[in-house]
């Protein structure tokens, strides 16, 4: 069995210093260590229970294949901050089928993220 310690999600941006900004300033994610110098110098940020890591360059658009889901206490203030920021939403607070509460973001390069609320009267949350 792979006895796994740490995980982190790897972004290659077009424009580093762009996502920098997005996923340091936009969304607000504390930085956990940075390496390299200049422009192409690697940040990686705390992303919950794990690490996003921003470095390199992309020699190719992004894919659809990659999506982050995030959880946040509150999609709606959430929303207004991102909006503040300037960030891409592709998609307002919306109350799911299932209960959740999503939204979705663009990052400058176009990979898809979801915000998600969990209601605290949820199943995830609570238990009869």
């Amino acid at each position: 069995m792979v006895h796994v310690l740490s995980s982190r999600v790897l972004v290659r941006p077009s424009d580093p210093e762009r996502s920098r900004a997005f996923y340091g300033t936009a969304l607000g994610l504390e930085i956990y260590r940075e390496f390299g110098t200049g422009p192409e110098r690697g940040t990686v940020y705390f992303l919950g229970g794990g690490f996003l890591e921003v470095s390199g360059r992309a020699t190719a658009p992004a894919t659809e294949t990659l999506q982050l889901w995030l959880q946040v206490a509150d999609a709606a203030a959430a929303h207004e901050e991102l909006l503040a920021h300037g960030a891409e939403v592709l998609r307002p607070p919306v109350q799911e089928p299932w209960g959740l509460i999503e939204m979705w973001i663009a990052d400058p390069d176009g990979h898809r993220i979801v915000l998600t609320e969990v209601p605290a009267d949820h199943p995830l949350r609570y238990r009869p």
